[in-house]
């Protein structure tokens, strides 16, 4: 069994995106409401909305990138099958730590730094969407990159060191259901 700081802090990052993945799932209210809103608005008053495909847009943008890192936690990311169900849990832990090193946790460090200034950039000149004649602001769903590959990130530091324990020892400490679209 590993020790107990080892997981504690597999825990915590686990339960913090848990807490924040169900938190995330709000962003389906203004989702449907401007959806509903458009519907009734269009078919029922012959009116449509300047802001509805705009609500719908981001908030939906946004539900999908912040609910990455759940998905991460849940193993719900697609992976090939036919291939991994034939390795064991000790070559399975070697490759998901190898992926985490050299390819899943630089490109979060990454696509983070990026993201950053064009939030900061965005909010300085007070970027605004053109796609339609509402014009709403941009910066928020331009910071919901950086918060995804900070969330997503973190969450692969846990999932690192469950591959890492899993390559040493030939188990899992946690097994995902598999989940099939």
């Amino acid at each position: 069994m590993p020790s107990g700081p080892f997981l504690a802090v597999i825990r915590t990052i686990d339960k913090f995106t848990e807490w924040t993945g169900y938190l995330f799932v709000l962003f389906v209210i203004p989702l449907i409401f401007a959806n509903v809103v458009e519907v009734f608005a269009r078919y029922a008053l012959k009116e449509p909305t300047i802001w509805a495909l705009d609500v719908t847009t981001m908030s939906y943008a946004a539900l999908f990138m912040l609910g990455s890192a759940l998905a991460l936690l849940k193993g719900a990311h697609v992976r090939t099958d036919m291939l991994w169900e034939k390795f064991s849990d000790r070559t399975k832990g070697m490759i998901d730590s190898l992926a985490y090193l050299l390819l899943f946790l630089p490109t979060m460090v990454v696509l983070f730094f990026i993201s950053i200034g064009d939030f900061f950039y965005s909010l300085s000149i007070d970027e605004r969407s053109s796609s339609g004649a509402w014009t709403p602001v941009l910066w928020p769903l331009r910071g919901v990159i950086p918060l995804t590959a900070f969330m997503l990130f973190v969450q692969g530091i846990s999932e690192l060191m469950k591959s890492l324990w899993a390559w040493r020892t030939g188990e899992f400490l946690a097994k995902h259901e598999k989940i099939e679209v």
